[in-house]
């Protein structure tokens, strides 16, 4: 794959030769902030190149703007976009857990999926096709939400590759009603569609940070009837979430997982950008170790989903949102990480 930055405005460094004897490669590198102004330059995802397609990438940032799957607030149309504008701030390497992503994956922006903003069923099967494209040679998408619903197009393209995937969903909600106004299709929905379509191993399947008020004693009860591990969002409060996700890498190692993490999992008070946030939730910190719990498995994709900017002016919430692809990033196969001197 050959790409040139220069004519994107990026500076002469924005491709560096990775100096280790065991990776001859070049690989993309996020534009610094030496060699453009961080409030300069396009705005794609960690200020990466950006190439139209995943041909010849081990992963890729792709965003999917789209909301007509909202029951509440609208807005998560413009999340990918915020999302972007905020990961200016992003730098390479990973301190906390010494992840070097760049140096051993190629990995770029492809922009974003052209959704129908008047039709969801069409959206939905545009939806799935473009990630049918992604995955076919093996790249590993991390979506920019939209809504949830997006969840479901994007497990079907995963299935056709894969076959049933293993999922890791941090939500306040379980999304698995049956219809929403009388519709199958979503953001309250996909997992329920997705256990009837065969497009989940739902003996590897946890859901972490569910919780608020429901419609049925058993809103919950349905998902662990399927084989779902279900930790409400109680029995996160006042811990580490670090040995929670020990369990959970053994219940669903053994094959390909995706992670999706709605952005109202968190408490509003962290992420308030969002269109049906629920008070009592996950904490920044057990976010971060949820995401870094999941290395060593075989993630085949990730998405951070109903991040709403209009709901938060501050931007707070897509700056969150940001970090949180990119510690996805960060536990993909493949990505080496260096020892501390």
């Amino acid at each position: 794959m050959a790409y040139h930055g220069a004519a994107f405005g990026f500076g002469p460094r924005a491709r560096l030769t990775v100096n280790s004897p065991d990776l001859n490669h070049r690989f993309n590198q996020p534009l610094g902030g030496n060699d453009m102004p961080r409030f300069g330059g396009i705005a794609t995802m960690m200020r990466l190149p950006h190439q139209q397609t995943a041909d010849g990438l081990d992963a890729c940032f792709v965003g999917v703007p789209f909301d007509l799957g909202t029951s509440n607030r609208s807005g998560a149309r413009f999340g990918p976009r915020q999302i972007r504008a905020e990961s200016v701030l992003l730098r390479p390497y990973n301190m906390a857990t010494r992840a070097a992503p760049f140096d051993s994956l190629q990995v770029a922006d492809i922009g974003d999926v052209a959704t129908n903003a008047y039709n969801l069923l069409d959206s939905i099967e545009r939806i799935a096709a473009a990630y049918e494209r992604i995955v076919a040679n093996g790249c590993r998408p991390i979506t920019l939400g939209g809504d949830h619903t997006i969840a479901l197009p994007i497990l079907r393209a995963l299935r056709k590759r894969h076959g049933p995937v293993g999922l890791v969903h941090v939500d306040a909600h379980a999304d698995v009603n049956d219809t929403m106004f009388g519709e199958k299709i979503a953001h309250g929905t996909p997992f329920r569609r997705a256990v009837e379509e065969g497009l989940l191993d739902c003996q590897r399947v946890v859901q972490i940070g569910l919780r608020g008020t429901g419609y049925h004693a058993d809103d919950f009860d349905w998902c662990r009837r399927q084989g779902f591990r279900v930790v409400q969002a109680e029995e996160c409060w006042y811990r580490s979430l670090a040995p929670l996700m020990r369990e959970v890498a053994e219940r669903v190692g053994g094959g390909p997982v995706y992670l999706s993490f709605d952005i109202d999992g968190l408490d509003p008070s962290f992420a308030p950008g969002t269109g049906t946030p629920e008070i009592g939730g996950l904490t920044v910190p057990q976010a971060l170790e949820i995401i870094r719990g999941v290395r060593g498995l075989d993630v085949v994709g990730a998405d951070v989903v109903e991040v709403a900017p209009p709901y938060d002016p501050h931007g707070t919430t897509a700056l969150l949102a940001a970090n949180l692809a990119y510690e996805m990033l960060c536990v993909l196969p493949g990505v080496v990480y260096r020892e501390r001197e």
